[in-house]
């Protein structure tokens, strides 16, 4: 049976592409936007575990220690983290190494000129892929370079290395994708109701109510922003109270400390959405806006792939990415108690994108209702 086109239906099929694509916004949607993911999806998708921060502490006098130092870093599977400042799980409970390799007290060239050694090796697992990399590189690395620097071709002496897994020593893979899916929840829900909120008045005509009601344009912007972050702050409760006692996702940090920052991210995501909104006519559009930012978003927030790993290019974008804040906030404070320096810096990090965005949103409405 051959399909026939009629006429009417070949008028409605011109009718629904020339409506389609005489807008230049969807245009956009349409073609550049696919291409553009496309290609930020494929550089920032990396599963190498490369530039892992590493800070080796060791004697000046100890010989084989800076040998493997300087293979560790020479790899290009390390970059060189801060010296530690008395204790080393500071350094990794702030962000600034994600290992570090210690030395025995009296040097390890010493103690295999006696017969045997000791490394200890602390490691952040808050990401157990990153983690266990570390480990295998490292014994890796210190297993050739004693070999090397003993010059013998018997098995070397015997090393023992000693591995602490620091604040998720289970390796428990939930203790890292839970507080990610968490912060995609936030997102998806405050941004998209935010934004689809005010597309729908635009796209019903209800807009023109409010722009002739005597309420401000502060006011209005106010109205419809406010309920949605005292949404998203209910549903950051609920979703907590999930993680905590559904998956067993440890509360080391303080829970006003985790109630500000999620407060900081919701007031940014909620900027966002009126933001978004400011440059839609109806829903369909703020849907497809939507998903243009989000996916972007959460594929830079180091939330699946490090950001360590990303090309150059790539990382001013991430390093601005509120989702990458948020994420590695809820990581800091669930996993590791919250290190106040980057728990202020984040945070701030977060208002000053959200009030910006607010800013900018402000000022277009302002133009639209005058």
């Amino acid at each position: 049976m051959k399909l026939k086109i009629s006429p009417i239906m070949m008028g409605f099929i011109k009718k629904e592409l020339v409506q389609t694509l005489r807008d230049p916004r969807m245009r956009i949607l349409l073609f550049v936007a696919p291409v553009i993911q496309l290609v930020l999806f494929g550089l920032a998708i990396n599963t190498d575990i490369k530039n892992i921060k590493l800070a080796v502490v060791y004697k000046p006098n100890d010989v084989i220690c800076r040998k493997i130092e300087d293979h560790c870093y020479g790899s290009g599977w390390f970059i060189r983290a801060p010296q530690p400042d008395g204790d080393a799980t500071a350094l990794i409970r702030s962000g600034k190494a994600d290992a570090v390799l210690l030395a025995p007290e009296g040097g390890l060239t010493r103690a295999l000129e006696r017969g045997g050694g000791h490394l200890q090796l602390l490691i952040d697992s808050e990401n157990i892929v990153k983690a266990q990399s570390a480990e295998g590189y490292v014994q890796a690395i210190v297993s050739q370079t004693v070999a090397e620097q003993t010059r013998v071709t018997a098995p070397p002496p015997p090393i023992q290395f000693v591995t602490r897994y620091l604040y998720n020593p289970e390796l428990e893979s939930s203790f890292y994708m839970v507080p990610g899916v968490l912060c995609m929840i936030l997102l998806i829900s405050t941004m998209v109701l935010t934004s689809s909120s005010i597309a729908r008045e635009k796209e019903l005509g209800t807009f023109e109510s409010l722009i002739a009601s005597p309420a401000s344009s502060r006011e209005i912007l106010l109205g419809k922003t406010v309920p949605y972050v005292i949404l998203g702050m209910v549903e950051m409760l609920l979703v907590l109270g999930v993680a905590v006692f559904g998956f067993h996702v440890p509360m080391r940090g303080p829970l006003w400390m985790l109630i500000l920052a999620a407060m900081a991210f919701v007031i940014n995501t909620v900027s966002m959405g009126v933001l978004l909104s400011s440059f839609v006519q109806n829903q369909q559009q703020s849907a497809m806006f939507g998903f243009l930012f989000i996916f972007p978003a959460i594929q830079l927030s180091g939330l699946t792939y490090p950001i360590e790993n990303m090309p150059w290019v790539l990382k001013p974008f991430a390093y601005v990415d509120p989702v990458q804040f948020f994420v590695a906030l809820l990581r800091n404070i669930m996993l590791k108690g919250g290190d106040p320096f980057l728990v202020s810096q984040y945070i701030g990090a977060l208002l000053l994108t959200g009030v910006f965005a607010i800013w900018v949103a402000s000022h277009r409405f302002r133009q639209t209702l005058n």
